[in-house]
């Protein structure tokens, strides 16, 4: 069984998992982190691929993704940090990235690779949906490959259904229409579109991602989800603290 799915059938609420740029802060740390991670108790890791034009990102993702792009970061490195990776770290791990270079790279070979090293799933804010259930869709179930999909406030009911009907793994809840970046509380009208989410009843868990960074929005969050996701938080915490143990110890305590 996939980790994603394992994962929420054993754990149905105040699930955290955590982003970080893959090559980030230094060329060499993606499976530092994904280690430390997972000792720290953090219940799912996505990577992010760094790419040159991040559109959905905000500054410190961005910042980030440039760093580790001048570190010579790239996918099949990426790959070749990971193939050892489930000697270590048993948590379900997710890629997070932009289509053209995992289109560049090849969309099977992708999976593949996704397959060979243990990646449980994949994000891919700019794949639309309608590509995805034309091309991409058997290919990535053929790998066992859980394609997230992203919803917003502004996501019809019929789409989000549509979504739900389709694809597995989780559902990951964008906070808000914007970049990502942390915040310091969601007002009542994100929470309304929480409840509202939670009160259609879908077939997929879902995840809160985008400006979560204290215990007021990771409350808020996971009143009506099955957890959360935090970014740009824990990048900022990856320089500003002396180890990456200690950036999890102070995201931790900043959730709680």
């Amino acid at each position: 069984m996939n980790r994603i799915t394992q994962l929420f059938d054993t754990k149905k609420r105040g699930i955290l998992s955590v982003y970080f740029t893959a090559g980030y802060p230094c060329p060499g740390d993606t499976p530092v982190v994904l280690r430390a991670l997972e000792a720290r108790g953090i219940d799912m890791a996505e990577i992010g691929i760094p790419f040159s034009d991040p559109m959905a990102d905000g500054p410190v993702i961005q910042e980030a993704s440039t760093r580790s792009l001048r570190n010579g970061m790239t996918l099949r490195l990426l790959f070749e940090q990971l193939k050892d990776m489930r000697r270590h770290v048993r948590i379900p791990v997710i890629l997070m990235g932009y289509l053209n270079p995992v289109m560049q790279f090849g969309f099977e070979n992708f999976c593949r690779q996704c397959a060979l090293t243990g990646v449980d799933g994949v994000i891919i804010p700019d794949l639309p949906f309608a590509d995805y259930m034309e091309r991409y869709r058997p290919v990535a179930e053929q790998y066992d490959l859980k394609v997230i999909m992203l919803i917003t406030p502004e996501t019809s009911p019929e789409r989000i259904r549509l979504i739900d009907a389709n694809t597995g793994g989780f559902i990951y809840m964008v906070s808000s229409v914007a970049i990502t970046g942390a915040q310091k509380s969601f007002d009542e009208q994100k929470q309304a579109y929480f409840r509202r989410i939670d009160d259609m009843q879908l077939r997929n868990p879902r995840l809160v991602g985008f400006g979560i960074s204290n215990k007021a929005t990771y409350d808020a969050a996971t009143a009506y989800s099955s957890g959360a996701i935090v970014g740009s938080r824990f990048i900022q915490l990856l320089t500003s603290e002396p180890t990456i143990e200690k950036a999890i110890d102070t995201l931790l305590h900043d959730l709680s």
